[in-house]
């Protein structure tokens, strides 16, 4: 029974629970910057480029006469280059809100600096001392 039990402490610890909590979020946010890509920024990087279109570019290592991925694949082995475009873009977005969104998170975490006080009153000696200090100047 205590391998059960340090299993069930373990599975729901604060840490293991975020971090499912993460990849569930991080697999959605995932699919919202495939779409990102694929429908909305890869169609203007397309027309920018004169009609390019990245999903169709690959080099047919079996010989194939193709003229689209999906055609050339069917016939045999593809090195898709433009899928890994595609990708490659995926991830330069991706890595880029995450980094917006860390620093926003570390701008929020940074405690204000303390507003500023009055320094507090000197002790009673030190008032004294002065005092005395003072007198005897005066002398």
């Amino acid at each position: 029974m205590g391998f059960m039990r340090e299993f069930k402490e373990f599975a729901v610890k604060g840490n293991v629970v975020d971090l499912a909590v993460g990849v569930i979020i991080g697999g959605a946010f995932g699919k919202i910057v495939d779409s990102m890509v694929g429908d909305v920024i890869m169609p203007v990087v397309s027309t920018l480029f004169g009609g390019l279109d990245f999903s169709n570019y690959f080099l047919p290592l079996a010989g194939q006469t193709a003229q689209t991925l999906a055609e050339a694949k069917k016939a045999g082995a593809v090195l898709a280059y433009g899928n890994f475009i595609t990708v490659a873009i995926n991830f330069l977005i991706l890595a880029f809100i995450i980094f917006l969104m860390i620093k926003q998170i570390n701008r929020f975490k940074r405690q204000p600096p303390p507003p500023a006080s009055a320094p507090p009153a000197p002790a009673e000696d030190i008032v004294l001392l002065r005092e005395i200090r003072d007198a005897l100047k005066s002398k």
